[in-house]
């Protein structure tokens, strides 16, 4: 897109559309007109952010999450001004619910200096579908109005609802996620951060029962640690070669570093500033092999968990109250209780275990065509937008401009955030999207 939208709709209110909406009015453009859509009560919470339990840490140091890229101490500093932490304790793991009220201050501060102005409005309602206009696009919502602009941004996030496929599986803290018998034993999908998230859940209910977490590999994520990031140039990366070279190449760096006393979590973190160019320059196939083979190891040293939450899952698997399984699912039978078949990956051995209940928390869906989000679907189903090459969101191009059915490029149709995955891969955390949201806010103010 070349020129200036004045107008545009941000579809999607959690933390991509609140990192996105203030970045685009920090334009002193006095015509702009930003318009923030959001189906939840609270603006800047979506998914990640809604829940009140104080064990519900970032897995990413206070110091990483800022929601301005320009000004990376911003969210620290408001940490620190509120009596919320102090500089000797860093680092600090803040819990999610303080974040959500950092997003929040962040929105209702610029509503207030934005209010005369006219340049903020702040819809709560579901947002069915995206048309293109001959002058720009209408977003229908489901109170049966419109509101039209310029250009419409999707940032809806993570999918609300189990991928397709997970069978008797349900969300955790969702409507399904009725009391359950303290001793009653559990099945998570999953063994990444989301089980994490629903064992400490678990715990604070006081749930006793044993956990069993299945996954291919059975990996459980690792500690963070203090630490300071290896200085790495593009030039020292091999970029576009095949997979198993790439992977050859990055544990030799690890293990080089490792013995001049250099921890493998100095080397992950020094590699991140490039991750979203080493993915883009991989061929589909290396893509497809890396999802397939290498995500598994790279999520448990790239997306880890904060020491003290480590410490509590570490205590609980040693104790039995969690027991992490890698293989998979073959069977579900429900019935009063589900008696669930596994297929070990290492022995072919089945075990059957009964559980009373089986929580989704397998991370990436899928296929995005099979989305629950109704502004998603629709733009697939209408050939407005496809699934990427991997079905792990949206096609979209480097400038974040959503690629239709047919091919066509859309200047009208843009997305940010975990919808992008496809293209940028590691765009799940707020020092990512917060990047993606300053470069797509300086392109559209011209």
């Amino acid at each position: 897109m070349t020129g200036r939208a004045n107008s545009i709709i941000i579809v999607g209110g959690g933390a991509s559309g609140v990192v996105l909406a203030a970045h685009l009015l920090k334009s002193p453009n006095p015509d702009l007109r930003v318009t923030l859509i959001e189906k939840r009560p609270h603006f800047g919470q979506g998914m990640a952010y809604s829940t009140l339990l104080s064990a519900h840490v970032l897995n990413v140091s206070a110091a990483g999450m800022s929601a301005y890229a320009d000004d990376p101490g911003n969210f620290w500093r408001w940490l620190l001004e509120r009596g919320l932490a102090t500089s000797e304790q860093a680092p600090v793991y803040a819990p999610r619910s303080v974040y959500a009220r950092y997003l929040k201050e962040l929105l209702d501060e610029l509503e207030a200096r934005e209010r005369e102005t006219g340049r903020l409005r702040l819809i709560r309602e579901e947002s069915l579908s995206i048309s293109p206009t001959p002058s720009g696009v209408e977003v229908a919502l489901a109170n049966g109005t419109s509101v039209v602009a310029h250009l419409a941004v999707l940032a809806t996030g993570h999918d609300e609802e189990p991928g397709a496929g997970q069978g008797h599986a349900i969300r955790m803290g969702s409507e399904a996620d009725t009391p359950l018998d303290a001793e009653a034993p559990v099945l998570v999908l999953g063994t990444g951060l989301s089980m994490v998230d629903a064992f400490l859940s678990l715990e604070q209910r006081g749930h006793r029962g044993e956990i069993t977490a299945v996954s291919r590999r059975g990996l459980l994520p690792s500690p963070h640690r203090k630490g300071n990031p290896i200085k790495l140039d593009v030039a020292d990366i091999p970029l576009g070669t095949q997979l198993s070279y790439f992977v050859g190449w990055f544990r030799d760096l690890i293990r080089e570093n490792q013995k001049a006393g250099i921890d493998w979590r100095d080397v992950v973190d020094g590699l991140r500033p490039f991750n979203q160019k080493i993915w883009q320059n991989w061929p589909t196939s290396a893509k497809r092999r890396f999802v397939e083979h290498t995500k598994a190891w790279w999520d448990i040293h790239r997306h880890r968990m904060a020491p003290e939450v480590y410490a509590r899952v570490t205590e609980a698997v040693q104790a039995g109250r969690i027991r992490p399984v890698a293989g998979r699912v073959v069977a579900i039978a429900a019935g009063e209780a589900f008696a669930v078949e596994i297929q070990s990956r290492h022995t072919k051995r089945l075990e059957t275990l009964e559980v009373a209940r089986i929580y989704d928390c397998s991370g990436i869906a899928r296929d995005i065509s099979t989305t629950s989000n109704s502004v998603v679907r629709s733009l697939v189903d209408r050939g407005l937008a496809k699934p990427d090459p991997l079905r792990l969101g949206l096609d979209v191009t480097a400038n974040c401009e959503l690629i239709a059915s047919d091919g066509t490029v859309s200047a009208k149709i843009l997305a940010v955030g975990p919808l992008t995955r496809g293209t940028f891969f590691e765009i799940d955390a707020i020092p990512d999207i917060r990047v993606q949201c300053a470069r797509l806010s300086k392109r559209l103010l011209g």
